[in-house]
């Protein structure tokens, strides 16, 4: 039998429709005995003095990011930090939801912590770029600084390739980010964190080319880190201060691991069913645990029992078919 809370929770979902995920939140909520709503965050709005059209939640988690304009990204970053501001939980923080969603800025942290990533530059001219490449070695992965999913990613082997590339980025007006080609044996890592301890984990095989992104064609298998990954893993989320993070390890062709990258709206679509792991309903738990016994507060009420494996039944009668991680 489902332990409820003692008290509801009333949390929004931020993201562009009820997809899978915002579903599957929905549904771990009903079960811990609260309520989750998918909030549209193009339809977010905010009101001096009045506040935001968010304030009446509990708590929020950020499922997606949508595409915007520059002001209209700005906006929905400040309407969530105003919300932080006003002692509303908002999973993942604003400031390592800004970190993250910046290829950049994530490396330029994870670097800044001691922690090992493949040789970058990021520059905003063709010239400077193909000068890069050459020093990388001649053989590099070119990102958008924005994306996800393995979306856009392109790896350039040959000069007249690379200045056709370049061009075109830079006719664009594209940041141009660019990583040095790591030889790995076909697999990375996707470890999941919350709140400083390792959820799940799993082993991406790749499967079209060279990229394991489960959206690319990638198989996922379940995967028992060891400490040395779980040390590597916690670190990264910590160095951008992600609550919950999907992070990316690949191998190094000298032994240990790249930190490739940290999602900081990290998936769990491939995940949960490859872990049987209720990565939904741990998340919530993290909320309602925040939310209900803050440090330092008042004795903490009952809570539901976030612990509970994935289940062939836990969203829509039936195992979610493999989707982007």
């Amino acid at each position: 039998m489902t332990k409820i809370a003692a008290k509801s929770l009333r949390i929004g979902v931020l993201s562009c429709g009820a997809g899978w995920h915002v579903r599957d939140l929905i549904r771990a909520a009903g079960e811990l005995g609260h309520v989750a709503e998918a909030v549209d965050f193009r339809q977010v709005y905010a009101a001096v003095p009045h506040g935001t059209s968010l304030d009446g939640y509990d708590a929020v988690v950020v499922r997606t990011m949508p595409p915007g304009s520059l002001e209209q990204v700005i906006f929905r970053m400040d309407v969530l930090h105003q919300l932080e501001r006003r002692g509303r939980l908002v999973l993942n923080p604003p400031r390592a939801l800004e970190i993250c969603v910046d290829k950049y800025l994530a490396s330029a942290r994870l670097e800044a912590a001691g922690l090992p990533t493949p040789p970058t530059v990021v520059c905003q001219g063709a010239e400077a770029a193909f000068a890069a490449y050459e020093r990388l070695g001649g053989d590099v992965v070119v990102k958008p600084l924005f994306g996800s999913e393995g979306r856009g990613m392109m790896r350039v082997q040959t000069p007249d390739m690379a200045w056709r590339v370049f061009r075109t980025l830079e006719r664009l007006q594209a940041v141009l980010y660019l990583q040095r080609f790591v030889s790995h044996p076909g697999w990375d890592l996707r470890i999941f964190v919350l709140a400083g301890q390792v959820v799940a984990a799993m082993r991406r095989v790749a499967g079209r080319d060279w990229r394991t992104n489960i959206a690319q064609g990638g198989r996922a298998t379940a995967h028992a880190p060891t400490p040395e990954e779980t040390t590597l893993a916690l670190a990264a989320a910590g160095a951008v201060g992600a609550v919950a993070a999907g992070v990316d390890l690949l191998p190094r062709p000298e032994g240990g691991y790249y930190v490739l990258e940290v999602n900081a709206v990290p998936g769990w679509r491939a995940l949960a069913p490859a872990t049987k792991t209720d990565v939904a309903r741990a998340l919530l738990g993290h909320v309602q645990a925040a939310c209900l016994c803050p440090p330092g507060g008042e004795e903490c009420p009952p809570l539901a029992d976030a612990a509970a494996p994935w289940t062939d039944s836990a969203t829509s009668g039936r195992t979610p078919p493999a989707a982007p991680s």
